[in-house]
């Protein structure tokens, strides 16, 4: 339990770290617009304080989130942007409000509830542990479209670790969303942390393999760079097929994001050996 307490405490600090960048903008930059298209950073914390609420719901009620997830399915899948759209027309203290309320009261569900207890989603069924990563996944990915949205550069941290476990675990995932067959071979994936430290999954003598900076695997699988940008060298077929369609959040497959138009380095950062 001590590795789980230390997994919400990351969960807090992350928001924290978010909160703290938008916290002091005024409306105006609240409605600047983010790499997500359509989407504000208003829409960006919007959307997480909604996906808190619904995530507590699941914790708490999972019969009652199952039947409005339900509801919601037949109508159309359209309640992710709806969400989003809602809060963002909210005044900026009032959408903060609701985000460190939701925010609060997820962490309280999550720490209470058994750790062994699986928690239905829109994905596949989750444990506790797995939702309060993906919580954490998806604070840390739309807290990147914001940053970019400001200019800003965030310094990477060992947080980066939980979503790079999920980005190595959603793979089978990824396949059956793209109608795929999912490999059976295995796959060895060695990111480099931010602190200069291996942090390898899979068996080392595996064929197909991934490697390359913590930070860069963690923007592949949450779709917020193309892979064309990403420092990440791949071997073997099963990594060729992966990684364009790496995807660590549930839901529909993401469209990713193009280009960048100012690279970072010359030559090419997406390598196959």
């Amino acid at each position: 339990m001590s590795d789980y307490g230390d997994l919400l405490d990351d969960l807090r600090a992350e928001g924290k770290e978010l909160d703290a960048l938008v916290a002091p903008l005024d409306a105006t930059w609240w409605a600047t617009a983010t790499p997500a298209d359509g989407w504000t950073i208003a829409h960006q914390i919007a959307h997480l304080a909604w996906t808190d609420i619904w995530t507590q719901r699941a914790v708490t009620e999972p019969d009652r989130f199952v039947e409005q997830a339900r509801g919601e399915a037949a109508r159309g899948g359209r309640m992710v942007d709806e969400g989003a759209a809602e809060g963002a027309r909210l005044a900026p203290e009032a959408l903060l409000h609701r985000w460190r309320t939701g925010r609060r009261a997820l962490h309280h569900a999550l720490a209470t509830a058994p750790a062994d207890a699986r928690v239905p989603w829109f994905g596949p069924p989750m444990k506790v542990p797995s939702m309060a990563t993906a919580r954490l996944m998806e604070t840390w990915a739309h807290g990147q479209d914001v940053a970019d949205a400001l200019g800003v550069h965030r310094e990477p941290t060992a947080r980066l670790r939980h979503i790079a476990h999920l980005g190595v675990r959603t793979m089978a995932f990824a396949f059956t969303l793209h109608d795929l067959p999912v490999p059976q071979a295995p796959i060895r994936v060695e990111l480099t942390s931010p602190a200069d430290e291996l942090w390898a999954w899979g068996p080392q003598d595996a064929a197909d393999r991934v490697s390359g900076p913590a930070l860069d695997f963690c923007l592949l699988v949450t779709q917020r760079r193309h892979r064309d940008d990403l420092a990440l060298t791949l071997a073997g077929e099963t990594a060729r097929q992966w990684l364009p369609i790496a995807q660590a959040f549930a839901g529909l497959p993401g469209s990713g994001r193009p280009r960048r138009r100012i690279r970072v380095a010359t030559g090419p950062r997406y390598d196959e050996e």
